[in-house]
Parts: C-alpha cells; sequence; structure tokens
C-alpha cells in the first residue's frame, strides 16, 4: 500500500516538482498542496497541469497558480459514512483526510479501500492460547500463520480494508512479540497502540483503560477470528437501528431426528416432523457507542458478555448482527488446521 505522504506537496514547490511526482503516482496521479503543517491548501492533477501550461504558465511557475483550491476532503472523526459512500458512488477515487486543525492526516484511495468507517478498533490479543500448544508456548497465538501471514493480520487488514486506521491492541502473553512485529501501524497508513494487562482483564475489560479514542464507535475484536465480514454493512446497520451495542453472531441449525409435539396437560397441540431450529452464538465482534464503554469497570476482569448482560438490564438497545459469510475461530488444533485449509479459497 502506498504511504499517503507520497500524495502531500508542498506549497512552494514548481510545477516540474509536481510534475515529477505525478509521474510518479502514476495512475493514482492526484496531489494535495500543503502547507509544512500539512495544512490543505489544494489539489493538482495531469490536467490543471495541462490547462495551466496552455494560459501561459511555466514549468517552473509554483504550483499554487493552478492548483484547485476547494478540493474534496473526508473529515476525521465524524460520523460521515453516507458522505463517504456517496463520494465513492460519485467516482471519487483519491481523497485526503483531514483532522480538526485541517491537516492532512491520511489519503484514502478506494482503488485500495471499500470504506472510510468512523470507527476506531481495539483487538484482543492477550490471551495464552493454550488450546492450541505446543504451537503457543513460544509464538502468541495471534502470531501462528495461516497461510502466509499471522491470524491477527489477517484481521488488521480487513479492517484496513474498510478504512479504520486508529487501531488498539490488548497484549499480555508474548506480547513484546505482537509490538515488535506490528510496530506502530505506520507500513499499513494505520496507527497502532498497545494496551498492557497486567492481569488478564477478560474479552473486553481492557478498554477501559483506553481514554482517547478517535470516534464516537469503537469496534471490539477478538484477534484470533478468520472473517469475511463486510464491517460497513455491519456499521450501517448499527446506524439504521439506533444501537448501542451490536453483536456479530454465527447461525447453527439443529435438526431434530424425530416428531416435536407441543403439549398442554398432556393433550397434544400441534407437531412438528423432523423440524430444523436456528440458534445464533456470540461471534467474538462488538460494535459499541463510545459513551457505552463507561459500562465496562476500570481495571476489573469483565466479559463482553458481562456488558451485555449489563446494558440489557439497562433497557439499552443490543442487537443481533447475523453473519452470512465466513466465520472461524482459529481456538484448538482442527480449527488451526481448518483455516489453512480454507485460506486458499476464502478471499478475507
Amino acid at each position: 500500500m502506498r504511504n499517503y505522504r507520497e500524495h502531500l506537496l508542498l506549497t512552494e514547490s514548481t510545477i516540474k516538482q509536481a510534475l515529477v511526482r505525478l509521474d510518479e503516482l502514476a495512475s493514482d496521479a492526484i496531489l494535495f498542496v500543503v502547507t509544512h503543517e500539512d495544512k490543505l491548501i489544494g489539489s493538482l492533477t495531469d490536467g490543471d497541469v495541462r490547462r495551466g501550461l496552455i494560459k501561459g504558465v511555466t514549468i517552473d511557475s509554483k504550483v499554487n497558480d493552478i492548483i484547485q483550491k476547494n478540493p474534496k476532503f473526508i473529515k476525521k472523526g465524524e460520523e460521515n459514512i453516507h458522505e463517504i459512500i456517496e463520494y465513492r458512488e460519485s467516482n471519487f477515487k483519491i481523497l485526503p483526510v483531514l483532522d480538526k486543525e485541517d491537516r492532512v492526516v491520511n489519503v484514502i484511495n478506494f482503488r485500495q479501500i471499500s470504506s472510510y468507517l468512523p470507527v476506531d478498533a481495539v483487538i484482543m490479543a492477550g490471551g495464552k492460547g493454550t488450546r492450541l500448544r505446543p504451537l503457543t508456548e513460544t509464538t502468541p497465538k495471534p502470531l501462528l500463520k495461516v497461510g502466509a501471514k499471522p491470524i491477527m493480520e489477517h484481521n488488521l487488514d480487513r479492517l484496513s480494508h474498510y478504512g479504520i486506521d486508529d487501531f488498539w491492541v490488548s497484549v499480555k502473553y508474548l506480547g513484546e512479540q505482537i509490538e515488535s512485529y506490528f510496530g506502530n501501524g505506520s507500513s499499513k497508513n494505520t496507527k497502532i497502540k498497545y494496551v498492557w494487562e497486567d492481569e488478564p482483564l477478560g474479552t473486553i475489560g481492557a478498554v477501559s483503560k483506553i481514554q482517547n479514542f478517535e470516534h464516537d464507535y469503537v469496534l471490539v475484536t477478538n484477534s484470533d477470528i478468520l472473517t469475511n465480514l463486510n464491517y460497513e454493512s455491519f456499521f450501517l446497520d448499527f446506524i439504521k437501528q439506533k444501537a448501542d451495542f451490536s453483536v456479530v453472531t454465527i447461525p447453527y441449525q439443529v435438526t431434530i431426528p424425530y416428531a416435536v409435539l407441543e403439549t398442554s396437560n398432556e393433550n397434544v397441540m400441534s407437531f412438528k416432523e423432523k423440524p430444523t431450529y436456528t440458534y445464533y452464538s456470540n461471534g467474538g465482534i462488538y460494535l459499541i457507542k463510545r459513551s457505552i464503554l463507561n459500562y465496562i469497570p476500570k481495571n476489573s476482569f469483565f466479559n463482553a458478555t458481562d456488558l451485555m448482560e449489563k446494558l440489557i438490564q439497562q433497557g439499552l438497545k443490543v442487537i443481533s448482527y447475523p453473519l452470512t459469510g465466513y466465520w472461524l475461530d482459529v481456538g484448538k488444533h482442527e480449527d488451526f488446521k481448518k483455516a489453512q485449509q480454507d485460506i486458499n479459497k476464502i478471499k478475507l
């Protein structure tokens, strides 16, 4: 993936310098002209250069003479998913992302990603992976390779594909290896920060240690899940239903091999011949309003199911998002073997 700074050009640059950069960008040829503080001034394409040359500017002129001064952009931290979808469907391919001070902090390319969700992601990666021993005796489970890359990297890359670029990783067991492997995330145009658990804090307790989320929505996921979940559809469903908490659920069908009778006072009221029932299990992926995280006790062992139960008791809206695609919890040796077989068939 191209580093977003390749699209940035300082305001005092010449048209000749811009042409060199545009040539290097090839099919992604658009520049965003910025100050030394990275504040956006305008945009520049090959077409702008051609029109400028026709009007008499020279290649030694400053780019400020020919830039487009009101380029489209996305504001980081805002609930702007419908605006982003509109840009994408209107064929805007490359857009700068601005912070509150109008500084460019990222450049998104819809040739490389499919959305830009206003979400922070927390990846829970602190477990010991005891059921996968001896594989996890010297390697943390999130770094076990499925195909060409670690389980957790499949997760992070899938989330990045939907434009999530603010990550938090909760670590404990062999966490130094995870931190060393992923670093600060800059190689993937993301920011990764680490939350260390001094004691095990359950499947969501470590989230209470994070105070400076960028967005009003937080996605929490286990690190050992392989899935092709459409995170944009998940987010849009959350917004549409005005939910406080959504959990991805995995449907399981159970067929009863006999007729099932419904009775009342020993009287048969009805029966179903060999019925099939569908049940939904917890998929380990949650979308949460940031304000709801206040219900997680500080530095205490606390599971996501504890949070769901507390929210339901408080009358808040907890919803299910049934997954129709691929999902696998890589928790046991047979799951790990299946993951190695599936990775060549499923596009994650």
